[in-house]
């Protein structure tokens, strides 16, 4: 029986902590090891009451549930053999640590591969450990940008001049850790069959570009460059008690929006007919959407418009999270007993499984808490002789892809980045809503097809398609031939709908014990609200980032791209290699319930501890940050152009205040973070007129030469002409059979001893089918030709 992984975790602050949360959630052993002064989530809080104590930092109790934790100094001789001895303990090792510190410690590729060729390392920086911006300082607020995330943020925003926007918190970071858990644990599977490890370089600059929606694609594919004032007929309103999100996405949503309005004489005007004229005016349709909604109660509103399937969200602080009634019958929370605080309720894992939500089995370490306990337990890992090459982590591993749109491509896409062989089932007479429609981005130089759809040949990159129509039963026939013959099962129909298929999990468990169905929703599975519509913007407002986020004096903001919809996905991913591993010891598989709203809501960690501590939640501060001065988006020579910047010490200010006018090293307004704070307002405005008379690269060069965190905020042209990401492989070119060789985001991560790339241009439709019901389920012709005549195979 194989046993979970043992995984050292070095580093400090989001990434490498929340990568190594989830690989403890999955029940691997983790170890954090801290320098003496401890991680820098200690100081960073929130902090019960007025305290500052770093045992007592929220932050760093919710980043390391499930861990324990020693203290080395590892600028001594001593301890660094000590952490010898922990790198031959660990089977996986993730660490964030600069690309120069790294080597200095020993933890570079070939190092390793040499000391522990059968160790898998996860290394997780802001640009990656290869290209020309290899060795750039970063905060989340930099690789936001760099990842053209703030740069289409908040996207429903009427004034164009102001700035890019950060979303709350270390965002950028944690996703991040969730991509390289994934990658990590994956990889780890295929090292303990063939004994052969690996080295991930994971770049969280790839990572949030890869997730853009469908502003790569409009480039790409029709030369549009998305900016984050993109207005739609949808957005955020006052209800009498609270702001509320309504968003219309298809004609037969509007009719409904009418219908419940009561079909008010507005709504017949010639300048509402169609999507295309309620865009063009955008600034009537959100005055009658106003007037109506003013009426209302928010969450009477929701829930009144929910039942008539029109897609509202109230945006909810923290306090309506914590007593809602759907996370509560969902167990969305935990209450962790830690010797420091005493008992505090936190966020529970995102995935619900049929066991319910990952066990926390220990709190947060303490400071060098299990240094003794550890460094005397510290014995070798036992590995097998190598039995084979290595493969793809993934290889062998066989999915059913039954999403569409986004959220479950997305995480069906990664599973065949990681090798495994995805087999997405669909219809031309119900196609992909990414394959038709609006959304599509077909390019501008050919007739619109179900091939030629940008949005859908991004998100579907290394699949195959089977034509198969699931409104006939002899299609159902088929896709549960398919699940027999497979591993997993990865579906985001509305709930209710795969057991109305007669696909539910009790028919596909027995069809195939060993079946991992994920089923992606906004909602869930199971809980009061499990069929309320949802697209991933509406799910923002719910988990209360939207009630943190937005410009400092104005109102909650949604987040520009709808992040909680590859959110979900990648932790879907996530949770289906978590199973598959949790399958080598149980020999059965799993339900996996994930929702956009979970997955998206357990990122809110310094939000949500706030509140826990203290009842309290923090205030909207635009791109400012509690620890940092200056820390913001600055505006650059020419139209729209921005650098953003993160000073995170007093150090990092002087050198940047000798770059704009010596005699700021010595004013006392900024000398410490505490003064740049109270004068923040004028710190920046300093700032600002610096940059506003240089090009943003010019700015980011000079200060990066400093070690002063800067990079200008990216936009989709800019990510696809990047030529640091374009030297790592991510913006792949494959030759399409429609529509050629045009741009597409990749793999975040690299392997050192893995193929690595894209292995295949997303499929046409149908263009596997005859091969894999063939191959897969041994059909002869006969029987292909009878069932396409017979109108099951379009």
């Amino acid at each position: 029986m194989t046993e979970p992984p043992r995984v050292l975790e070095l580093g400090s602050g989001f990434s490498a902590a929340y990568a190594g949360k989830l690989l403890g959630d999955h029940g691997a052993d983790v170890v954090k090891v801290e320098p003496p002064e401890g991680d820098t989530t200690r100081r960073r809080g929130p902090f019960p009451g007025n305290g500052n104590d770093p045992e007592q930092s929220g932050t760093f109790l919710a980043l390391n549930l499930n861990k324990r934790g020693v203290c080395l100094d590892l600028d001594t001789e001593g301890d660094r053999a000590e952490l010898r001895k922990l790198i031959h303990w660990a089977d996986i090792l993730v660490h964030n640590y600069p690309r120069l510190r790294a080597r200095a410690l020993g933890l570079d590729p070939v190092t390793l591969k040499a000391e522990r060729p059968a160790l898998v390392t996860l290394s997780i920086t802001p640009f990656g450990n290869t290209g020309p911006y290899r060795d750039f300082v970063a905060e989340d607020i930099i690789v936001a940008n760099a990842g053209g995330w703030a740069n289409l943020c908040p996207r429903t925003h009427t004034d164009p001049s102001l700035p890019p926007l950060k979303v709350f918190g270390n965002q950028a970071a944690m996703m991040a850790g969730i991509a390289g858990a994934t990658a990590a644990l994956a990889t780890f599977r295929d090292a303990r069959r063939s004994g052969v490890g690996d080295y991930i370089d994971l770049s969280q600059q790839a990572y949030i570009a890869s997730g853009l929606e469908g502003a790569i694609p409009g480039y790409a594919y029709q030369g549009v460059i998305r900016r984050r004032y993109e207005l739609n007929p949808w957005g955020t309103f006052d209800a009498q008690d609270g702001p509320i999100l309504m968003l219309c996405m298809e004609e037969s949503q509007w009719e409904r929006i009418v219908e419940f309005m009561g079909r008010p004489e507005w709504t017949e005007l010639e300048m509402f007919a169609n999507q295309r004229t309620r865009h063009q005016n955008y600034d009537a349709i959100i005055h009658f959407y106003q007037e109506f909604i003013s009426g209302w109660n928010a969450f009477e509103l929701f829930h009144a418009g929910q039942a008539r399937r029109i897609c509202l969200a109230p945006v909810m602080n923290f306090k309506q999270v914590a007593s809602d009634r759907h996370l509560r019958a969902r167990d969305g929370f935990v209450t962790v007993d830690h010797p420091e605080t005493g008992p505090v309720e936190y966020l529970a894992p995102a995935v619900l499984t049929t066991g319910g939500r990952a066990e926390i089995r220990r709190p947060a370490p303490r400071l060098g808490e299990h240094n003794d306990e550890v460094l005397s337990n510290a014995c070798p890992a036992s590995h097998s002789a190598p039995e084979s090459e290595a493969r793809l982590p993934l290889d062998g591993v066989r999915v059913v892809d039954l999403s569409w749109v986004w959220a479950g491509p997305f995480a069906a896409m990664h599973l065949a980045h990681l090798g495994a062989e995805v087999i997405r089932c669909e219809s031309s007479t119900r196609p992909d809503l990414y394959r038709r429609g609006g959304m599509s981005n077909p390019p501008d130089d050919m007739e619109p097809s179900l091939n030629r759809a940008g949005m859908f040949n991004q998100w579907n990159q290394g699949k195959k398609s089977v034509a198969v129509d699931l409104s006939d039963p002899r299609g159902i026939e088929i896709v549960k031939g398919f699940v027999a013959e497979s591993d997993v099962v990865v579906q985001n129909f509305g709930t209710g709908v795969m057991a109305r298929l007669g696909l539910g999990y009790e028919e596909l468990k027995r069809i195939n014990p060993r079946i991992i169905l994920a089923s992606i929703s906004g909602y869930g599975q199971v809980g009061p609200y499990r069929e309320y519509l949802a697209y991933g913007p509406a799910l923002v407002p719910l988990t209360g980032l939207a009630s943190v986020t937005g410009f400092i004096g104005g109102k909650p903001d949604l987040f520009g791209p709808s992040i909680p919809d590859p959110t979900a996905g990648m932790t879907a991913a996530w949770a289906v290699v978590s199973a598959l591993d949790q399958r080598e010891r149980t020999g059965v598989g799993d339900h996996l319930d994930i929702s956009l709203w979970e997955a998206t809501g357990v990122l809110a960690i310094e939000a949500w501890m706030q509140y826990a501590f203290d009842g309290t939640q923090p205030e909207r501060m635009g791109n400012r940050d509690p620890w940092m001065a200056p820390h913001g988006c600055f505006a650059c020579r020419g139209e729209d152009e921005w650098v953003s910047i993160a000073c995170a010490g007093d150090a990092q200010w002087s050198d940047l205040a000798t770059l704009i006018d010596s005699a700021l090293v010595d004013d006392d307004r900024f000398l410490t973070l505490e003064a740049r704070k109270r004068n923040e307002d004028a710190l920046e405005e300093i700032v600002s007129r610096w940059t506003a008379r240089k090009d943003r690269w010019e700015v980011t060069w000079l200060l990066q030469a400093q070690g002063v965190a800067a990079f200008p905020s990216f936009t989709t042209e800019d990510i696809v002409q990047d030529p640091h990401l374009n030297s790592r492989g991510f913006i792949e070119r494959l030759d399409h059979p429609e529509v050629g060789r045009r741009a597409h985001v990749g793999i975040p991560w690299r392997h050192d001893r893995r193929p690595n790339g894209v292995r295949a241009p997303a499929p046409c439709l149908g263009a596997d089918t005859d091969t894999l019901l063939s191959d897969v389920l041994g059909y002869d012709a006969a029987r292909i030709k009878e069932l396409r005549d017979g109108g099951v195979l379009r």
